[in-house]
């Protein structure tokens, strides 16, 4: 495995590896199983494996957690050697944001929604990040979790209006036994915190369970009120469409989305349900 920290050492060690397709996981660090079974997804698929390790500042608002957000090079990068990764790049700040960078991309409308309405320029962040990373690692195929399913219409909207070559493959979301989504996050969480945050899981099932017998309204508010019952401090519960987050259709595939805060934490996950 091979760790580089710059464009230029990127692109060396990326053009030496001869002929063969390029898998892509994009990371912030801190990582997990949801993570390690993303590069899993690309050791099996692409003949070179590169991962980005880069907490972006640009995703974070004014009052997020982007100073404490959790970092540990030493083990990400033993884990990303345990699991076959061929690359990482390691950027700092100014490595990405070199001074004098003032072009973004701005994600539209799907990113002014649900995530995008509770953190105002998240989105935008994502993409400006996420088509930088796109630009320098040239991969055939990116790997983005189901878990960050909002994060994932975005970044498959800005591949489609942009006309990046690249294809995206999205790994299933990854749990704890008792259903808890796994997320860098979840440090955050006290023991008592760890508990109620199944409650998120309890909702989208409760909700998956509802929502043949009433209508959306009314499956939205019981998630709510699960999360609330259980001392979370929803932001959002909704049943909307997997591709745009508008309203779903009675008739077409939903996608069952919630947020709340514990303490300090804000947790989201998500439950697809086919058509």
């Amino acid at each position: 495995m091979r760790t580089v920290t710059t464009v230029p050492e990127l692109k060396a060690v990326r053009g030496a590896g001869g002929a063969g397709t390029v898998g892509f996981v994009p990371t912030m660090g801190a990582l997990h199983e949801g993570h390690l079974s993303l590069i899993r997804a690309a050791r099996a698929s692409t003949d070179v494996v590169v991962a980005s390790i880069f907490v972006n500042p640009l995703q974070f608002g004014p009052d997020e957690d982007f100073d404490a957000y959790p970092r540990n090079e030493e083990e990400d990068l033993e884990l990303s050697r345990r699991e076959g990764v061929d690359i990482v790049f390691l950027p700092g700040v100014d490595e990405i944001y070199p001074e004098g960078d003032s072009t973004t991309i701005s994600a539209g409308e799907l990113g002014m929604v649900l995530e995008g309405e509770d953190r105002p320029g998240h989105f935008d962040g994502v993409c400006t990040v996420v088509g930088k990373l796109f630009n320098i690692v040239d991969p055939d195929v990116a790997f983005f979790g189901q878990k960050d399913a909002q994060q994932v219409a975005v970044v498959k909207r800005m591949v489609r209006d942009l006309r990046f070559d690249i294809e995206i493959g999205v790994g299933p979301t990854v749990r704890e036994d008792d259903g808890l989504a796994l997320s860098s996050r979840n440090r955050y969480l006290t023991e008592d915190e760890r508990r109620r945050a199944t409650a998120l899981y309890e909702a989208l099932r409760l909700g998956a369970e509802l929502i043949d017998r009433q209508d959306l309204e009314a499956t939205e508010k019981n998630m709510w009120d699960l999360m609330s019952e259980r001392g979370l401090l929803p932001s959002y519960a909704r049943v909307v469409d997997p591709d745009t987050f508008v309203p779903a259709s009675p008739d077409g595939s939903k996608l069952l989305v919630v947020a709340a805060k514990l303490g300090r934490t804000r947790l989201i996950d998500n439950l697809l349900i086919e058509e």
